[in-house]
């Protein structure tokens, strides 16, 4: 028997002094058996890093040929590509082929920056990707719950993300970074 996808909905109030994005999202997580809660959350915290109204949450995991999130024109062009983790250099090409930005978070520290390091030279050709390691304070899944409400702030590249009882603070360092 097939193991189904737990639902978490999430109602964020973004407020984004960077880029003067304020707005409230209503959103729908699947989360797939295999996936972790922190592996979720950083999914959540990487669509307030980029919040936009037509970016999507796509099949992630269980799907090889989709990113975690995308965004596409109306066209079907596909604008950004955000993946998770540490994808191997194949995904990468592929990606960055097929899409006008692409952005890789990493955030298991240990891994990641081995994970860099063995890939970094690589990547260096590809001049529409970032790879940012994401240093989370605190522990992001305690903001877990299967319907969360979250004051999200992102203020100098810093995102604090809010519940009731637990906040925890995001921080970005870029691997790789393009210039846009």
């Amino acid at each position: 028997m097939a193991l189904k996808a737990t639902i978490y909905k999430a109602s964020l109030n973004i407020a984004n002094m960077d880029s003067h994005y304020y707005a409230e999202h209503n959103l729908t997580l699947a989360k797939h058996p295999s996936e972790s809660d922190l592996r979720l959350m950083v999914r959540l915290a990487a669509f307030v890093l980029n919040a936009d109204e037509a970016l999507q949450f796509c099949k992630g995991i269980s799907q090889d040929d989709e990113p975690d999130l995308w965004k596409k024109a109306l066209d079907g062009e596909i604008k950004l590509w955000i993946d998770l983790g540490q994808p191997d250099e194949k995904r990468i090409r592929k990606a960055c082929g097929r899409s006008e930005k692409v952005i890789i978070y990493t955030y298991q520290e240990g891994s990641a920056l081995a994970w860099w390091k063995q890939i970094e030279k690589s990547l260096l050709r590809f001049k529409n990707l970032s790879v940012i390691y994401l240093s989370i304070e605190g522990e992001i899944e305690q903001l877990l719950q299967r319907s969360m409400s979250l004051q999200c702030n992102i203020s100098d590249g810093e995102l604090t993300m809010i519940d009731d009882e637990n906040s925890i603070i995001i921080k970005k360092e870029a691997y790789l970074s393009f210039q846009s």
